[in-house]
């Protein structure tokens, strides 16, 4: 499927999302972690800074000229997109999930299992859905419904009022976010398994082994899903058929892939053992590879033919990257370590970091 198809696909589920927007953890309902849109400059400058009072671990979501982002410190904020001043706050409960948008309305699961459907306007409450274990991945949406999974081993589809319309349970916690293509979506966890399920009904309509558990998001692109591992690989599933194409494994020092992948031209992934690397789709092959400053649990995002990813090292590094080479354009060194994936905006980037401080990178 070409890019123009599903941009038209896409464009017919989620009518209300501006391709300016980063509405979703990844940013597309295909948790692509790419933009072809946004318009970044050449050389990133700190436009604005933002204090929260804990760790910020979760991507924010961008709508409207208004960013979203939730803390450690119990707090999910909605801030000015052009100045970073506050423009809201709510207590919710300590989260590490990244918020999603859609409408006037923005969701946000918290680590006691709580997942809320606020208000934009005013951060004021509209539903709350109980789960039994925390919510640390963020929600897609397909037609009024939102798909959401949790630590309690279920992943739950609720109408707009919050009521549950299905549930699959799976062996084991859902740390990623599901995507959305059609009718079907996908997702995975600690069971080692890819669920293909049936997005109207919850009806399983296959698994495919990923033969290790898996924290991240699954990309998908072109009839096939790319998913980091906690068995140090980046597996490449073909949709259609429902059998895995290959499986990359990095040749020195193994690590696991907390960190989703990005599906563009390549297939960029970030590990645990301090580099990123740029694979082909086809093949698994690693093009090149990139040593950062410390273990990647960041999610990388492509826009422009770069690549954006920041690393847990204590001096905040985060590059900028050519995505056909994986030559470094551009370092900055940020307060402290980077654990959430940022954000694009039409011309910005945004992101946390561990002392609980959201940067927007762009020109000032």
């Amino acid at each position: 499927m070409t890019r123009v198809v599903i941009a038209v696909l896409l464009a017919a589920i989620v009518p209300a999302i501006s391709w300016a927007d980063w509405p979703l953890f990844r940013g597309d309902p295909l948790m692509s972690g790419t933009s072809t849109t946004a318009k970044l400059p050449e050389q990133l400058d700190i436009r604005w800074e933002f204090q929260t009072g804990d760790s910020v671990e979760g991507a924010p979501a961008i709508v409207a000229g208004v960013v979203y982002i939730a803390s450690l410190d119990k707090h999910l904020y909605a801030l000015d997109l052009a100045t970073g001043q506050q423009k809201w706050k709510v207590k919710l409960g300590a989260m590490k999930a990244p918020p999603s948008v859609r409408g006037d309305r923005v969701y946000v699961g918290n680590l006691d299992g709580i997942f809320y459907c606020l208000k934009t306007s005013d951060g004021s409450k509209v539903w709350e859905f109980e789960t039994m274990g925390e919510i640390i991945a963020g929600c897609n949406f397909h037609g009024d419904h939102v798909l959401i999974g949790s630590h309690d081993s279920t992943f739950y589809c609720l109408n707009r009022d919050g009521k549950k319309v299905w549930e699959v349970k799976t062996d084991g916690p859902i740390n990623g976010a599901p995507a959305v293509l059609g009718d079907t979506t996908f997702v995975a966890g600690c069971d080692s398994l890819l669920h293909i399920l049936d997005a109207k009904t919850g009806r399983e309509l296959g698994t495919i082994e990923l033969d290790g558990q898996a924290a991240a998001t699954a990309a998908v692109a072109n009839d096939h899903a790319y998913i980091g591992t906690m068995a140090n690989t980046v597996v490449a599933v073909d949709l259609k058929t429902k059998k895995k194409v290959w499986s990359f494994e990095a040749p020195v020092r193994q690590q696991p892939f907390y960190a989703s992948a990005a599906a563009a031209e390549l297939i960029v992934a970030a590990s645990r053992d301090k580099k990123v690397y740029g694979l082909d789709p086809k093949t698994g092959k690693a093009i090149w590879s990139f040593t950062t400053a410390g273990q990647v649990d960041a999610s990388p995002v492509v826009v422009g033919g770069r690549v954006y990813v920041g690393c847990l090292n204590d001096d905040g590094n985060f590059y900028v990257l050519d995505l056909k080479t994986g030559q470094k354009l551009q370092e900055l060194e940020l307060d402290a370590a980077v654990t959430g994936s940022a954000a694009v905006g039409p011309d910005c980037l945004v992101v946390g970091t561990d002392r609980g401080k959201v940067y927007c990178l762009g020109k000032k």
